[in-house]
Formats: structure tokens, C-alpha cells, sequence
């Protein structure tokens, strides 16, 4: 199981991890909404999360592949996507800290998540920094999108979008629940 999360794409590790997000919708899904909830709070939130995201998840992905531990289980990643889309579709003002907190919480959880599993299919640091320079152009592109943003129908259907991330994280978690 644990080498069916690593992509391999014959371009090397570093590419491998480009893609990785790509084909992990667990790891996908609650950055989105993140990134969502920060563009539609405006472009200083986008950025807090463009930088606070990736470096917290590249240094808990080495951390995770330097020191093989135990994985976290999936119940947390389903409960934090939950969480993510329910903010992006709710709408509501938030203290830049609360949203940079939920940034470095992502990238912690999944990015410890991910270096157990990368160390476990014999993954590298090139893979994880892969991850963390597509977790950059997402936000940076996402963010950027969401925050130009005026028409009130636009911002309608981001929060839609958040709501359909929380459903998911609410099927993510019973689906993580079943082998408990």
C-alpha cells in the first residue's frame, strides 16, 4: 500500500513529488480549502499561508523520513480537510493567526504523514521538496485567483467549493473510521 502513494514518472524524485499532490486527494483536498478560506479573507492571508504551508510541510516530511516513525492516523488528515472546507464555505472573518495556525498544522500533519510513507517506499528529501514547490504553485496560483475575486456569484461558488471539500472530509473520515 505504502508504495502505491509514491508516484513514480521516470523523470526522477524531485518530479515524483511535483506530481504527488496531484494523485493524493487526501493530501489535496484540505489544501485546497485552506487555500480557498485564504484567498477569500485577501492577499495578505494568501501569503501568510504560500509561505507558512510548504516550509512546515517540507520539515516535518524530513523530519518523518529521518526518523521512521510511526504514521499518524488518516482519521486526523479527514478531520482537518472537514474543518478546511467548512471555514472556505462558511465565510467568516478570521484572525490571520487562527489561518496560520491551520497552515503549519496542515503541513505538519501531512507532511509527517508523507515522509513516514516516503521513507517507508524509499522516497528522498529531492521528493519531498518536490511536494513543497507544488504546494507553492498551488497556493500561489489558487490563492491569487480566489482573492482577485469581486463578483459575488465567484465567491458563491468558492464557498460552494469549500462545502464540497468538508463533504468529502466527512466521507474521508467515516471511510477512515470503518477499520477501527
Amino acid at each position: 500500500m505504502i508504495l502505491a502513494h509514491l508516484m513514480h514518472t521516470g523523470f526522477g524524485p524531485f518530479y515524483d513529488g511535483l506530481l504527488h499532490l496531484f494523485v493524493t486527494p487526501d493530501d489535496l483536498l484540505p489544501v485546497i480549502a485552506l487555500t480557498l478560506v485564504a484567498g477569500l479573507r485577501g492577499p495578505r492571508y494568501g501569503r501568510a499561508v504560500l509561505f507558512s504551508l510548504p516550509v512546515a510541510w517540507l520539515g516535518s516530511s524530513v523530519l518523518g523520513l529521518s526518523l521512521q516513525a510511526a504514521a499518524l492516523p488518516p482519521v486526523l488528515a479527514a478531520g482537518l480537510t472537514m474543518i478546511c472546507g467548512a471555514l472556505a464555505a462558511a465565510d467568516r472573518p478570521l484572525p490571520i493567526q487562527v489561518v496560520t495556525v491551520l497552515a503549519i498544522g496542515l503541513g505538519v500533519l501531512n507532511g509527517w504523514r508523507n515522509g513516514v510513507e516516503l521513507a517507508g517506499a524509499g522516497g528522498g528529501a529531492l521528493v519531498a521538496a518536490g511536494v513543497a514547490s507544488s504546494l507553492f504553485l498551488i497556493v500561489a496560483m489558487l490563492s491569487g485567483h480566489v482573492t482577485s475575486v469581486r463578483a459575488e456569484w465567484a465567491r458563491v461558488a468558492t464557498r460552494v467549493a469549500g462545502s464540497w471539500i468538508a463533504a468529502i472530509g466527512l466521507l474521508m473520515f467515516g471511510w477512515s473510521m470503518r477499520g477501527v
